[in-house]
């Protein structure tokens, strides 16, 4: 949620930095609430200010004596006045925040231009991309030629867009998603934890998937309103909703490796091959907490971080700035990891590293202070992928694949799996 001093002070401002997105703010409509929020407040005010005054003028005729039904009479007009004066101040208040919730989060003036992922910004490259003297085979060609990957099973199980793996398969999936937590947390300084895989709307509004993004979630129809998670990101940074950090407990960094579920409502007819976009998958996820002042730094250090995984699975992967119009909702500004996929002959994204600034923290009431003397104010969060491990394991297999089909395990994950060096069927 945007800071509404700045919305009310600098529309003119907001609705600039918001058409970079491609986004139509309704400064029209929003004034005409405000405007209506700020006389009915006053007015709401009065009227309490008017109780209060008759309450006194009441006591005091009481005391002399007096004839005090028409000061009653008098009373109860008011409080009528006031409890519907409230009330349309109440109903007018929702409609200002459920505008609000459904505005995106304004850019870092770093951000590039652009409409669409084709004007992002390439950055930076690392790794070289190996040459095959045979004929490449994707995941889904390999997998299934080692008898470990069954989407025929998992269809009959659940339906399109899951996978059931068996035996090394399982066990390297596995094997890479430890080898990350292990890194952030002896190396990078993030405190692991376990977080519920089932949340309730206000956590998802708080990270904002909710309202805007209802679509893309699974919803669990029963009376307690729950959904599965679409990534460890929203349970992670609730972790701080409605609280106040004092100064020293910051920066805090927190490593999760959670299931995330997903409808993948706007992608259908995209990537339904293979294990590339599912509706259940496995990932890694970085979430830190940190003063206003240091968010900048922390998304360099956070997407450093994330890089660190792919170069000690040495993976060729590149680093793009993502344009203005690719930037996702609650983010001022974000990097993409793109993981290079011999399967495919291209790049594709593998984490996703975002500086949130305050925007989230507005939503859940999440704030810190440098010292206790001072008024406290929102923090700002980030958050990355560590990287997926469903996209790290495709990347893997079709990156360490041989003549005949097996896959070398890469040199990190080989004491995870018992010295293990090779896949074979």
């Amino acid at each position: 949620m945007l800071d509404p001093k700045r919305l009310r002070n600098e529309t003119d401002a907001v609705v600039a930095n918001l058409a970079r997105r491609g986004f139509d703010f309704p400064a029209d409509e929003f004034n005409k609430l405000e405007s209506r929020r700020k006389t009915l407040q006053q007015e709401t005010e009065q009227l309490r200010q008017q109780r209060n005054d008759s309450a006194k003028a009441i006591g005091m005729a009481k005391s002399r004596g007096e004839d005090i039904a028409p000061l009653l009479a008098a009373q109860q007009s008011d409080k009528a006045a006031m409890e519907h004066s409230e009330q349309e101040l109440d109903a007018l208040t929702s409609a200002l925040e459920a505008l609000q919730l459904g505005i995106p989060n304004e850019l870092d003036d770093s951000v590039p231009a652009g409409k669409s992922e084709d004007d992002n910004v390439e950055l930076r490259r690392w790794g070289q991309i190996r040459e095959f003297d045979f004929d490449v085979q994707d995941h889904v060609e390999l997998g299934e030629g080692l008898q470990q990957l069954d989407f025929a099973t998992a269809s009959k199980i659940s339906g399109s867009r899951f996978a059931v793996m068996r035996g090394g398969l399982a066990s390297l999936q596995r094997a890479l998603i430890q080898f990350m937590i292990d890194t952030h947390t002896r190396s990078h300084g993030y405190t692991e934890v376990y977080v519920p895989y089932l949340v309730q709307s206000d956590a998802l509004q708080g990270t904002g998937q909710l309202p805007k993004f209802a679509d893309d979630l699974f919803a669990i129809n029963d009376e307690r309103g729950f959904y599965l998670i679409p990534t460890a990101e929203v349970p992670v940074t609730n972790m701080v909703r409605q609280q106040v950090q004092e100064g020293d407990a910051l920066p805090m960094r927190f490593v999760a490796h959670t299931p995330c579920f997903r409808s993948e409502a706007g992608s259908y007819g995209q990537d339904t091959r293979g294990m590339i976009r599912q509706h259940q998958f496995e990932k890694v996820e970085l979430v830190q907490i940190v003063a206003p002042s240091d968010s900048d730094a922390a998304l360099d250090a956070l997407t450093g971080h994330a890089e660190a995984i792919l170069q000690a699975l040495e993976l060729p992967y590149r680093v793009v700035a993502l344009c203005a119009g690719d930037v996702g909702f609650s983010a001022r500004k974000t990097f993409d990891l793109e993981v290079w996929l011999p399967g495919q002959e291209r790049y594709r994204e593998i984490s996703s590293c975002s500086n949130c600034g305050d925007f989230q923290a507005r939503r859940m009431g999440a704030r810190w202070r440098a010292s206790r003397d001072q008024k406290p104010e929102p923090l700002h969060t980030l958050n990355g992928s560590g990287v997926a491990a469903g996209r790290a394991l495709i990347a893997v297999m079709e990156n360490y694949q041989n003549a005949d089909g097996s896959i070398t395990v890469p040199t990190v994950l080989q004491p995870y799996l018992g010295g293990l060096t090779t896949l074979t069927a």
